[in-house]
């Protein structure tokens, strides 16, 4: 009963947030005359987002530094989501396990806190892994992209009109990324310095260097079109061997998932075959420590192992 009371105070807590926040959204959405005003007075055209709609948690969140950088992991993982939104969601999540995990009689304390801790962190891991994914998928398209506006800049189109129409035919999420840096250019900032968002948004080693020889290319002039050939080449070079070293490496992920599996599997037989020789670990003083040690040290240990085969080029 407890933890029905506990959890539907979360869930009540969270959707007025996340009400919250959609109205705040909708609000900044639209322009008032005093917005208009100050965007043409400002020829780069900054747009100042909140941290979040809840003016308290805004101020809250606006003294710490590692605001900055979960705004920019959410931008570069391509969610619309807010600070506010994805700090209120890790509370959510880590408050949810804490209480779960505390009302499992068998479990210690001190598991509890680290099951709490480990649901904060969930949704961080989530962002992280779809901005990975994302990355990866840019990387994959950046080639055919660049050997594309190498023959539209042939045909005589000038930069801003080749990467527009690159962008047009390309497929997201590297369509979204050219048509905001296009969409820049064309509402008055300069190419340079679009490019360099684009360098920031997408933090590529690929994209880095295409956005060093446009920016040198508009100041000092010379053939872009072969530099953007020889460019993409390269880049197929080096994804092909990625995917031979991802290929290398995908043995030691498989092995990592077998040693995480292979422990729980030998237990869950052991507690089939002799259900009296694991009852010991809940008689004994220190069972239920030694087996959420174990736990721990498996999930740590999958993380590990996945991170060692995680080899970067």
């Amino acid at each position: 009963m407890m933890l029905a009371i506990v959890l539907f105070f979360f869930a009540i807590v969270f959707a007025a947030a996340v009400i919250a926040v959609a109205a705040g959204s909708a609000a900044m959405g639209r322009l008032s005359p005093g917005d208009v005003t100050a965007a043409d007075e400002n020829p780069l055209l900054i747009r100042s987002e909140e941290l979040s709609s809840i003016g308290v948690w805004s101020s809250l969140l606006a003294r710490f530094d590692f605001v900055h950088r979960l705004k920019t992991l959410l931008a570069q993982a391509d969610l619309g989501w807010s600070v506010g939104r994805i700090t209120l969601l890790m509370l959510l999540s880590g408050a949810v396990c804490f209480t779960v995990l505390l009302n499992w009689s068998w479990i210690p304390g001190w598991a509890a806190v680290a099951g709490g801790a480990t649901g904060i962190l969930a949704p961080y891991f989530y962002v992280n892994r779809r901005r990975r994914r994302r990355f990866n998928k840019l990387s994959q398209q950046f080639p055919e992209a660049l050997d594309s506006l190498a023959r539209a800049m042939r045909a005589g189109h000038p930069v801003a009109a080749a990467l527009d129409l690159v962008g047009e035919e390309s497929t997201m999420p590297l369509s979204g990324e050219l048509r905001r840096t296009v969409a820049e250019v064309q509402l008055g900032l300069p190419v340079e310095q679009a490019m360099n968002n684009l360098a920031v948004r997408v933090p590529l080693l690929e994209v880095g260097i295409f956005s060093s020889a446009l920016r040198l290319q508009v100041r000092t002039g010379g053939k872009l079109s072969e530099v953007i050939e020889r460019l993409a080449e390269s880049m197929r070079e080096a994804e092909a061997l990625r995917s031979e070293v991802r290929a290398i490496a995908a043995h030691g992920r498989m092995t990592g998932i077998i040693l995480t599996i292979l422990p729980i599997f030998i237990a869950a037989i052991m507690a089939t075959v002799n259900p009296d020789y694991l009852k010991s670990l809940f008689v004994f003083k220190y069972g239920r420590d030694l087996i959420a040690a174990a736990i721990g040290c498996l999930i740590l240990a999958h993380f590990i192992i996945r991170r060692i085969v995680d080899i970067r080029l």
